[in-house]
């Protein structure tokens, strides 16, 4: 794949290119910040939407055997985990099904937990439908995020507690949670009787191999007490077909899910997009195999030239993910002058840190899934208005 290639995303309705006016105000920057690839997405998956396109009928779908077969072999092969069809359930989304998963299992007033900084939907689903919203913050230690499983067993202890919401690889940190963390929030969690809703969207977008494990797979009763929140969107670059699946082992807790998009009539999977996935999931896997290793030469580029060249900036180094957790407070900023410098000096743009909650002030995400020659332009505006900061602050 020529993951070199510049494609020019402009007037196809692209949220990261013509959003950019209404978002930043602005068309003259490098747009690095929401979570898509500007890559083509696996040559498999295109000759397959192509070849049903050709058909020239799109009416309802069904989820055949063949696409549930995909997404189980693809778990297996992938992840080690050996799933039943029966627990798939489609939805048109990850964040749509936190939010379903939100109303179905819990009332307004229940408590819900998040670990900020961490994806902005996680709140507002929460918040959004009347339930209050617990922060157990994310430990940032020697350089290192890690659970803050002490106080989670505090806030577990002195509250009641319905659901935890867990991000797992983590966005924005990078982090990819070994089974001992996992196992160790299982044991709290199973012990106060809290439903877990693990977002793993990020899942196969991991630099060590084998290193993500689904929370489900952990023992028996994460197994009985998970939703597992999965998608070919990030994986593939198909973010745009609405194409998830959440799969669901324990039966009850899967039929309870299952009512509440069937109130709101969420549950048929589109044409192009049960092609798409199938696809991916059936062929992708070299495709994916090739982008990881790309992106981790973006990934070393961007750490390797801010340590020469920029060390006022501390940027994570993450285990999974296309997204870069940068630490601006080096600038003295608060989090809008600090977007506003991005934007103004360095042209570009970046998702705001403070976006991700508490914990996020000072911090930009930015986007490396793209052709490295974006990338170095990137690094190269950062050192440029760096150096103008450095000169402005020897005057002050």
């Amino acid at each position: 794949m020529n993951f070199d290639k510049i494609i020019t995303r402009n007037l196809t309705g692209c949220d990261k290119w013509d959003g950019m006016k209404n978002i930043f105000g602005t068309t003259d920057a490098l747009p690095m910040w929401v979570a898509d690839m500007d890559f083509e997405s696996p040559p498999s998956v295109i000759e397959a939407i192509q070849k049903r396109v050709e058909h020239g009928v799109f009416g309802y779908t069904m989820q055949t055997g063949e696409y549930k077969q995909s997404i189980v072999s693809w778990m297996k092969q992938r992840h080690g985990w050996e799933i039943e069809p029966e627990w798939l359930v489609f939805c048109p989304g990850v964040v749509p099904a936190l939010s379903f998963a939100v109303q179905a299992f819990t009332q307004p007033g229940d408590k819900v937990v998040i670990q900020p900084p961490v994806y902005p939907p996680f709140h507002s689903v929460v918040k959004d439908h009347g339930r209050e919203l617990v922060l157990n913050p994310l430990k940032l230690e020697n350089g290192q995020y890690s659970m803050d499983l002490e106080a989670l067993e505090q806030i577990l202890s002195s509250q009641q507690i319905k659901m935890l919401i867990l991000c797992s690889p983590h966005n924005p940190v990078g982090r990819v949670w070994t089974s001992g963390e996992l196992e160790a929030l299982v044991q709290l969690c199973a012990r106060h009787d809290v439903l877990i809703i693990s977002d793993e969207i990020h899942a196969d977008l991991v630099y060590e191999k084998d290193a993500h494990t689904p929370l489900a797979k952990i023992s028996e009763e994460a197994k009985n007490r998970s939703i597992i929140c999965t998608s070919p969107s990030k994986t593939f670059n198909i973010a745009g077909l609405n194409t998830s699946n959440i799969i669901i082992p324990n039966a009850e807790i899967r039929s309870t899910f299952m009512k509440m998009l069937e109130l709101y009539h969420v549950g048929s999977i589109s044409a192009i997009g049960s092609t798409a996935a199938e696809a991916a999931y059936t062929s992708g896997g070299e495709w994916l195999d090739e982008v990881l290793v790309y992106l981790q030469k973006n990934i070393d580029y961007v750490l390797e030239y801010v340590e020469k060249h920029i060390p006022e900036i501390k940027v994570q180094q993450p285990e999974a993910t296309y997204l870069l957790w940068m630490d601006l407070r080096c600038l003295g900023m608060n989090p809008d002058e600090t977007a506003d410098f991005l934007l103004t000096k360095a042209k570009l743009a970046l998702n705001k840190g403070s976006a991700f909650g508490q914990g996020g002030e000072g911090f930009m995400r930015m986007n490396v899934a793209c052709p490295k020659a974006t990338v170095i332009e990137a690094m190269k505006r950062l050192d440029q208005a760096m150096t103008a900061w450095r000169q402005e602050s020897k005057k002050a």
